[in-house]
């Protein structure tokens, strides 16, 4: 067990399963208190008795993202339980795969409802009390496909782009109050959500599950799905004080496939 964010309070999103559990134990093996955010209340109790924390440093938040009034209300309790919050991650989302022209508007929408705008909300709920204290990081889990297009995703797409264009507008707005807001934006990684992507990803593309990771797997020169331990390694690390020069940057985590 580390030391780098001892003492530091930490909100995670989507805190319940994939990369979210991996941040929430990392964060926790390294010496922070948690707020764990996700819907389902059974699953998040289940995470936060599995961190090897005191009750008194961890606490619960069953509620959607897309519920402004919510994620505003889940901040002021974390404040007021913890006296403080030093670190968002801002993980929530979802993924959707269809040809353009079978996307409708209410897809397009329901995308942009959990992975723009439940960063959104977060943002403003957690920013004003982080320039207040004149410190806090903020970080959000954008994704590949928000540096690059690709067929069949294009509404997960945009709203990827999105929290890029937005972690860098907030960041250059925060920056005068030493909060640091950043993105990381993995490529394939080992979780449920990526069984469900290429479930989707392959039947949009008609071609078999085997194929379609195949042929994604030929696009990484690491050749390699990535862990989400290792998107956890650098949420870690952004959370830290070795990562207070760092401000409105977009670091691609995906063995390699996208260079910018």
């Amino acid at each position: 067990m580390g030391h780098r964010l001892s003492g530091r309070v930490a909100i995670v999103t989507g805190a319940s399963r994939g990369i979210g559990l991996s941040i929430a134990q990392a964060f926790a093996d390294e010496g922070a208190s948690l707020c764990l955010v996700a819907r389902n209340p059974a699953d998040l109790n289940n995470v936060a008795s599995q961190l090897g924390l005191e009750s008194s440093q961890v606490m619960t938040q069953a509620l959607d993202v897309t519920d402004r009034d919510a994620c505003f209300q889940a901040v002021a309790a974390a404040i007021q339980h913890f006296g403080h919050v030093d670190t968002l991650v801002n993980n929530a989302g979802v993924y959707r795969s269809k040809t353009f022209l079978d996307f409708t508007p209410q897809d397009f929408q329901d995308m942009l409802d959990v992975n723009l705008f439940g960063v959104l909300h977060f943002t403003q709920a957690c920013l004003p009390h982080m320039q207040q204290q004149t410190k806090g990081s903020i970080i959000n889990i954008a994704s590949t496909a928000g540096k690059w297009g690709s067929r069949n995703q294009s509404a997960y797409n945009v709203s990827k782009h999105a929290v890029v264009g937005l972690t860098r507008c907030v960041a250059l707005e925060a920056s005068p109050h030493k909060v640091t807001v950043n993105a990381i934006c993995p490529g394939f990684v080992e979780t449920d959500m990526l069984d469900e992507l290429k479930a989707q990803a392959s039947q949009s593309a008609g071609t078999s599950i085997e194929d379609f990771e195949k042929a994604a797997l030929s696009r990484v020169p690491l050749g390699r799905m990535m862990k989400p331990q290792e998107i956890a390694a650098m949420a870690v690390f952004l959370a830290s004080q070795d990562a207070t020069g760092i401000t409105g940057q977009s670091i691609q985590m995906d063995g390699g496939m996208v260079l910018t």
